[in-house]
């Protein structure tokens, strides 16, 4: 009962310190694993050592793999290959169902691109479509936040789910393959919501000029703008599905070939070398580097969360959590849906998503055995637990939340209405859908 009051006023501190008093998450996180490790009763040495442990552990499996990442999304959004998917899916759907092709293109971008700025660049473009449909823009932001919201929280190399699979031990190829599974019905989900609410809405946006024309597009083949998302994630499911008990591609070359390139690091690299050929040769290498820089500058800040949140579980995994949570919970049978509760706490208090799966997923790390998690299904099924929860909810303490109302033309009521409920009604059909899946496959 001591572990379990010091683990409740950790989670107090972290949610406090970063929502109310705005210590960055990094530091907090540290600060936590720190306080926790003393109260536990370990030497400070000890302390020291476990979140060396912690941290480096971490990094070591995740660091590369999230640079790689970052940069594969700069590459795209400073290429027009961004804007290039969403044309081309607005072009195949139509305008009638232009909320759909947005929202679609939302689950596309949001793999290798963080969603606020993903959802700055495509912006405009939701406006434009507005004028020429007449359709209500609170529906296209909606339905571009909501497709945009389910690939960061459930399809890596998204940093969230990464640090997620990682802490877990869960086999990446699997995540992704259900991730998608999942996130395809979810960014519906969040689509319905927007079209049955917000055609009726008419928030105040600025004038615009013809702004679709003034979206950088990239020139190359629609298939080649396509490719460093699709083929890092081909790559690392062939490789889940190379490791099978049954061995499908043998147990030869093919076989170790696909072992080797549907790793997350050659995958994420070809997927990385993919994008650097989707810039225009007109652009200076300076430009080009420069890009690269920003890119892992952004990396970085996500790279010391997540070590932070290593740090902080491997202190976690230093008392007897699992002796406790088997006390409490297993006759209650909770499953996937107590890392689903947790996160969703997490998330509604302090805001931050990525925050919220690294900090449930060290949580719930120890206690996979106990509470029957244990199996490679299993634990990828945990990873989108957590997902889940942590979009549930994104409202005023979430930095997306004002990215989708300022840049929607939309008042805190309305985006209220819209974009909080919306990942509501989200969070619960995606833990439905997983608690589905898990009764199925068992």
């Amino acid at each position: 009962m001591n572990l379990f009051i010091i683990i409740c006023g950790a989670l107090i501190f972290i949610v406090v310190a970063i929502a109310k008093f705005k210590i960055h998450p990094f530091i907090t996180l540290i600060l936590a694993a720190i306080m926790v490790g003393f109260l536990m009763g370990l030497d400070g040495v000890v302390i020291l050592d476990k979140i060396s442990e912690g941290f480096g552990k971490t990094l070591s499996s995740i660091g590369i793999i999230i640079g790689f990442g970052a940069i594969i999304g700069i590459f795209l959004e400073k290429s027009g290959g961004t804007a290039s998917i969403a044309k081309y899916l607005l072009s195949v759907i139509g305008d009638k169902k232009s909320p759909l092709a947005i929202n679609l293109t939302g689950v596309l971008v949001s793999i290798p691109v963080f969603c606020d700025s993903a959802f700055i660049i495509l912006s405009s473009l939701n406006k434009a479509l507005s004028k020429k449909t007449g359709i209500s823009v609170a529906v296209f932001a909606v339905a571009l936040s909501t497709g945009l919201y389910v690939s960061h929280v459930f399809v890596p190399p998204t940093p969230g789910p990464l640090a997620a699979a990682a802490a877990l031990e869960a086999d990446l190829g699997l995540v992704i393959i259900i991730g998608l599974v999942i996130a395809l019905p979810t960014a519906f989900a969040g689509y319905l919501w927007a079209v049955k609410f917000g055609s009726k809405l008419t928030p105040t946006t600025p004038e615009i000029g013809n702004e679709m024309e003034e979206i950088v597009e990239n020139k190359a083949n629609i298939l080649v703008v396509f490719l460093p998302i699709i083929m890092p994630i081909i790559f690392i499911g062939l490789r889940s599905m190379a490791k099978y008990p049954s061995h499908p591609f043998g147990d030869g070359m093919i076989a170790d070939t696909l072992s080797f390139v549907g790793h997350p690091l050659p995958a994420l690299f070809i997927g990385m070398l993919l994008a650097l050929l989707l810039v225009d040769k007109k652009t200076p290498v300076k430009e080009r580097w420069s890009w690269v820089s920003h890119a892992l500058k952004e990396a970085g800040v996500i790279i010391l969360i997540t070590g932070a949140g290593g740090a902080f579980g491997s202190i976690l995994r230093s008392g007897n959590l699992g002796e406790l949570i088997e006390a409490q919970f297993t006759d209650l049978e909770v499953g996937i849906f107590l890392p689903f509760i947790l996160a969703a706490l997490l998330k509604t208090a302090q805001g931050s998503s990525t925050v919220a799966i690294i900090t449930a997923a060290t949580i719930i790390s120890p206690m996979m055995d106990v509470l029957g998690l244990d199996s490679e299904l299993s634990r990828a099924l945990t990873v989108l637990a957590i997902g889940a929860g942590a979009m549930t909810v994104s409202h005023i303490n979430d930095s997306y939340f004002w990215v989708v109302s300022q840049f929607s033309g939309m008042n805190t009521k309305t985006t209220l209405k819209m974009h909080t409920m919306a990942t509501l009604i989200q969070g619960i059909v995606a833990i439905l859908l997983l608690s589905s899946v898990q009764v199925i496959l068992n």
